[in-house]
């Protein structure tokens, strides 16, 4: 075939290829390539390869040319490692460095000297199609787990979440804490103010209890209608009635006006807690809706406790 059908071909493809010899000179730079190092084929043939870009070449790649070389064997140098190994660019002149997938191959020649030929391929667009696709799951996984109108986990998320804190709870011999939340009067603060107002309010107490939370351990939930669940680890009793304290008060100073309750004529929150080491004979979670529904019965805006 002739020579310059070759060089025709080589410089066609949508891929970088360079071929250099046992002592890294190159012999084969073609059109692709130019285009993205900005150095013409003339500046780079003959040259040692290291020599011809302006920036050094990272040692990785380098000795991937070398093992190749020595070995005979070809190497992969992957985008998701290696994102960009040498220093090839965008053809839009923003000097934005392009993402690289790099395979190195051996070549005999008749003679038996060693060569090698280096093909670059653009992976910029795989690894934006990558993160495209990475950030739509993460949406996914948000939405299947979130409240919609709060922006805290919804019930779905909690019962599965749960369920693995009580087990690792009971094998750890932990201490697990779990506070029921409820708005204090909300039906008659809807029939008022009207059920929009009535999903701020939720909104803002579920934000509010949230913003008390310091652990990533730490779990809000809403449990249902105007009902909010918390999973908390490590607390003591008293500890955790401190806490219950906390997230009442936090509740209390927002000052929401509530006129048809019999209480402050304002918002507030009752809370049933339970905290312990659980076994699997007890449920805490129910334990702290009986509390949460004795703190009801007592005349709401409270904390009551229950043991486990």
């Amino acid at each position: 075939m002739p020579n310059y059908i070759l060089e025709d071909v080589f410089n066609a493809i949508n891929l970088g290829l360079i071929v250099v010899d046992a002592d890294y000179t190159v012999l084969l730079w073609n059109d692709w390539i130019a285009r993205h190092a900005h150095i013409k084929q003339d500046d780079a043939i003959g040259r040692n390869l290291a020599g011809v870009f302006p920036e050094p070449l990272s040692p990785t790649f380098l000795s991937a040319i070398k093992n190749t070389l020595a070995y005979g064997l070809p190497t992969v140098l992957s985008n998701a490692l290696h994102r960009s190994p040498l220093p090839l660019y965008d053809l839009a002149g923003q000097k934005i460095r392009l993402h690289q997938s790099i395979t190195i191959s051996p070549l005999l020649s008749q003679q038996g000297e060693q060569y090698c030929i280096i093909q670059v391929s653009d992976s910029t667009t795989s690894i934006k199609r990558e993160k495209m696709l990475r950030s739509h799951s993460e949406t996914l996984r948000r939405e299947v787990s979130t409240d919609s109108l709060t922006g805290i986990y919804n019930r779905r998320f909690f019962d599965e979440h749960y369920e693995i804190a009580f087990h690792n709870a009971v094998r750890q011999k932990q201490s697990l804490s779990v506070f029921m939340i409820d708005i204090d009067y909300f039906k008659d603060y809807n029939d008022y103010y009207g059920h929009l107002s009535g999903d701020k309010v939720i909104k803002t107490v579920a934000q509010t209890l949230k913003s008390t939370l310091s652990r990533g351990s730490d779990v809000i939930a809403r449990f249902g209608g105007e009902e909010f669940v918390l999973v908390l680890l490590d607390l003591t009793a008293e500890q955790a009635e401190k806490y219950a304290e906390k997230l009442k008060d936090a509740v209390f100073n927002l000052a929401i006006p509530h006129r048809n309750s019999p209480l402050f004529k304002q918002v507030t929150i009752s809370i049933g807690l339970c905290t312990g080491i659980p076994s699997v004979e007890y449920d805490i979670l129910s334990k702290a809706d009986v509390a949460l529904y004795r703190a009801k019965q007592e005349g709401r805006n409270r904390c009551i406790a229950l043991p486990l």
